[in-house]
């Protein structure tokens, strides 16, 4: 009884927006392992250089009074 799917009932509007949901996100992730996949090293993400080391390190030093 637990392997067997139970008979469609007519689907509720929620359920079938949620099911087109799943539907496009999947052909989503399909799309994108597909075009990712060449491993060509290219960052496929719209920001560039947001996270990393900096171009050159910072020093903050306190004034002396004088």
């Amino acid at each position: 009884m637990a392997d067997t799917p139970e008979p469609e009932v007519s689907e509720t509007p929620e359920d079938e927006l949620k099911r087109k949901f799943r539907e496009a996100l999947e052909r989503k992730r399909n799309q994108q392992a597909g075009s990712g996949a060449g491993g060509r090293g290219v960052d496929p993400s719209k920001i560039h250089g947001a996270h990393g080391p900096a171009a050159s390190k910072r020093s903050f030093r306190r004034k002396s009074g004088g």
